[in-house]
């Protein structure tokens, strides 16, 4: 099955697979691809380009690389950094997303050519927010249809099967491709429930928690609060059932990131420290049970930020940072604890404290683009709150340049970067965010 050959690749995804994973979650065929970049060498004033379907072909099949000509282009039509389309010889600063010229000729490409009043307007509503999110709606609307109707899987699949097909859509969230993730979630978590119902073994709970976790994760991300709150209750549901303390334990952490969301962050707190004490009572013996709690801890002392509970959010993350430090024999915290204390001093209004706390991060200390990115945005935020502009706008360009989706998909600081480009737009870097953000 094609599936399988995506899901054995490993984190260093083929050429094949990056190019045909992001054209088929975008619901395109190669002309369309096709018509769509030079919709982008329209836009820009360029000359048609000598671009051709079976170019394409040969490029997913792994025969030969877009290169410096067209693959800023294939970027832009994505709104994809280069590495997560397999190009590692292109960097990221040559290239910005689609003008919204541009994605409007995308739009008129993905439908058929045809933008006349005979349109489907929905269909148009559809295409036009795809050009300029990770995520296309018609993916999104899928994945909600798919929560509420449980559909049959497309083949019965065994518990070692869905491990395969978690690590891979974990693969995913953490290298930011949002598309093809949530393209693939309907039939992982179909396909995970059946295999689950069928055997009803422990193991087969705890995935199924576990790729419901995922699913609410990137919903999250996206701001698709009723989609994640129907994914969190899920995983809390097969979770306990599974009798698992870390699946429980992530489960409730996943819930109370739901919760906070929805500006209940005290109840958040509550159901992510009740978490943590049933964690910390099953005895921390294994190297995962004491991750989890780190986990915890820090989702806790975030939690307790956005709560106003200041006393309580510093007790949290400096226990965090004493168990990271037990656990790992080091002489500091782990470099993602220290980034939470970098969110919870911003949550907690001090701007100045967060940035200090965060002088010594740097991206290569993440081993994900997902993380480099939010640290990023973590470090974006913190300076706009200071009255920053200039520092925030150098902050955002960075994270788009490890992850566009941490940019562009995540509200608050998709907001942020729209201030900035309204406000702010002889600032220093602002041109280039406006560039990458699609705005005239």
């Amino acid at each position: 099955m094609r599936r399988t050959a995506l899901t054995e690749t490993g984190p260093k995804l083929a050429p094949i697979d990056a190019h045909a994973k992001w054209r088929i979650a975008y619901g395109w065929s190669r002309p369309q691809r096709v018509a769509g970049v030079v919709g982008l060498y329209q836009s820009d004033g360029l000359a048609e380009p000598g671009l051709n379907p079976a170019m394409l072909c040969k490029w997913e099949h792994g025969d030969g690389d877009p290169g410096p000509e067209y693959g800023p282009m294939l970027c832009r039509l994505y709104g994809a950094s280069p590495s997560q389309l397999g190009m590692r010889n292109l960097t990221p600063p040559t290239y910005s997303v689609a003008s919204p010229a541009a994605a409007a000729a995308i739009v008129t490409v993905a439908a058929g050519g045809d933008t006349s009043e005979g349109e489907d307007p929905m269909r148009r509503r559809t295409l036009i927010a795809a050009a300029g999110l990770s995520v296309p709606l018609h993916l999104l609307d899928k994945l909600d249809d798919a929560l509420a109707l449980s559909p049959s899987p497309a083949e019965a699949s065994g518990v070692a099967d869905i491990k395969v097909r978690l690590a891979a859509a974990r693969r995913e969230y953490d290298a930011a491709q949002l598309a093809p993730l949530v393209a693939g979630l309907p039939d992982l978590l179909s396909s995970a429930q059946d295999a689950a119902e069928r055997t009803g073994t422990a193991g087969s709970l705890v995935l199924l928690a576990a790729c419901y976790d995922v699913a609410t994760e990137a919903l999250n991300k996206i701001g698709r609060g009723h989609a994640s709150r129907i994914t969190a209750d899920r995983s809390v549901a097969w979770a306990t059932r599974s009798g698992s303390p870390v699946a429980m334990a992530t489960s409730a952490r996943a819930l109370g990131i739901v919760l906070r969301h929805e500006g209940r962050p005290e109840i958040a707190e509550r159901v992510t420290l009740q978490a943590a004490g049933r964690l910390e009572a099953a005895g921390l013996r294994t190297p995962t049970e004491a991750s989890a709690y780190v986990r915890m801890l820090c989702t806790c002392a975030y939690n307790a930020a956005q709560a106003a509970d200041r006393d309580r959010a510093l007790e949290l993350i400096g226990e965090a940072e004493r168990v990271s430090h037990a656990a790992k024999a080091a002489d500091s915290p782990s470099p993602q604890v220290t980034l939470y204390r970098v969110g919870v001093h911003w949550a907690l209004g001090d701007a100045g404290t967060a940035l200090h706390a965060g002088r010594d991060l740097k991206a290569e200390q993440f081993p994900t683009p997902e993380r480099k990115g939010r640290l990023h945005t973590d470090l974006a935020r913190a300076w706009w709150m200071w009255g920053k502009p200039e520092q925030t706008a150098l902050a955002l360009l960075a994270a788009w340049q490890e992850a566009p989706s941490e940019v562009k998909d995540r509200p608050a600081i998709r907001r942020i970067a729209d201030d900035l480009v309204t406000h702010h737009p002889r600032v220093a870097g602002v041109r280039e965010l406006t560039a990458a953000l699609g705005h005239t």
